[in-house]
């Protein structure tokens, strides 16, 4: 379950290059998307290099909210990832804001604000893409793994996962029992015995 990057609003960002690629998006609709997107990226990358310098109206703001005022110049970006401050709120101290359409600043907020949580789910997905990329053999005696506990290996007898991954996703089989069946795996690649 990824719920951060499988959110309603990037919806057009995951499924609209898909549509296009299979002729469902016309190329009006995507060139748009495109612009959107890069309207996004721009902004991102102004917010997270224009720096604001302290001000008596700014801080008064950020106390106002709760969160700590600032004494040296400081990027909007790195205000905006404050869960009490929003994008809005920074629009009277950022003369240099473009006219953009409240979809673009809202993804440009929520990009800055979940930045650290996108990319540690999308570790995550990467991780599990690796594990589906490696196949169990079909003849594998899990009973004879060192290492693998009573329930795991009868689990993996009784299901007979065709993947690490899909071994990692049966009830019963701990993140422990991953571990010893991918270096099982990687030494019976290379040559050692199956059971070791």
């Amino acid at each position: 379950e990824y719920r951060l990057l499988l959110r309603q609003d990037n919806a057009d960002a995951r499924l609209t290059p898909l549509g296009h690629e299979i002729g469902l998006i016309s190329e009006e609709r995507y060139q748009s998307y495109l612009h959107k997107q890069q309207l996004i990226e721009e902004e991102v990358a102004r917010l997270e290099s224009t720096t604001i310098s302290p001000s008596p109206a700014l801080n008064e703001l950020l106390v106002s909210r709760e969160t700590s005022p600032i004494s040296t110049g400081f990027k909007l970006g790195e205000l905006i990832r404050r869960p009490q401050i929003s994008y809005q709120d920074l629009a009277p101290f950022d003369p240099e804001r473009p006219d953009l359409p409240a979809a673009v600043a809202e993804e440009a907020e929520i990009l800055l604000k979940y930045e650290g949580y996108i990319k540690k789910q999308q570790m995550e997905v990467d991780q599990m893409r690796r594990l589906e990329s490696k196949l169990l053999p079909e003849d594998a005696d899990y009973a004879a793994v060192t290492g693998l506990r009573l329930e795991a290996a009868e689990k993996l007898g009784k299901i007979r996962p065709r993947s690490v991954g899909q071994a990692s996703r049966i009830s019963g089989v701990s993140p422990a029992d991953i571990s010893v069946l991918l270096i099982w795996l990687e030494h019976r690649q290379k040559g050692g015995s199956a059971d070791d």
